[in-house]
């Protein structure tokens, strides 16, 4: 079983595949994406996408737009932000818009999988009580 169903996103291929093979090897589902586009055509297609481990420097669309939507479209869906690039404008914002939490890069790789982890607990939580509220109204319309 695996620890959690993961979308890596970055614009770097090598540092994807890298990454992909260490946290693959440490029981994560990884699927990749390339960009921020690519990455809601992924989520679009994959509801069992539980974390977003993305890039905040992208071209087309940056991480911060990419956060923005992933968050409209799917609010459950947990997002860490990961840069080289962080600036404390950019951190502050990822925050305010929604994202799990924001690492720099290099990521010492305990860090990044216990946050993968934690974030991916937090979704299934606030699906968990979606249900229990839908249970309570379908049950209470019977009664």
């Amino acid at each position: 079983m695996t620890i959690a169903n993961v979308l890596l996103v970055d614009d770097e291929a090598p540092f994807v595949e890298t990454m992909t093979k260490r946290l693959t090897k440490r029981d994560l589902s990884i699927r990749n994406a390339f960009s921020g586009v690519e990455a809601l055509e992924k989520l679009d297609g994959d509801p069992n996408i539980e974390v977003v481990i993305l890039d905040v420097r992208m071209p087309e669309m940056d991480g911060i737009e990419t956060l923005k939507l992933i968050k409209a479209r799917y609010p459950l869906t947990e997002v860490i932000m990961l840069t080289g690039h962080a600036t404390v404008e950019t951190g502050i914002d990822g925050m305010k818009i929604g994202a799990f939490d924001y690492l720099m890069k290099p990521c010492d790789m305990e860090v990044l999988l216990e946050k993968v982890g934690e974030a991916a607990a937090q979704k299934r939580r606030h699906e968990e009580k979606i249900i229990e509220a839908r249970m309570k109204e379908i049950t209470g319309r019977r009664a």
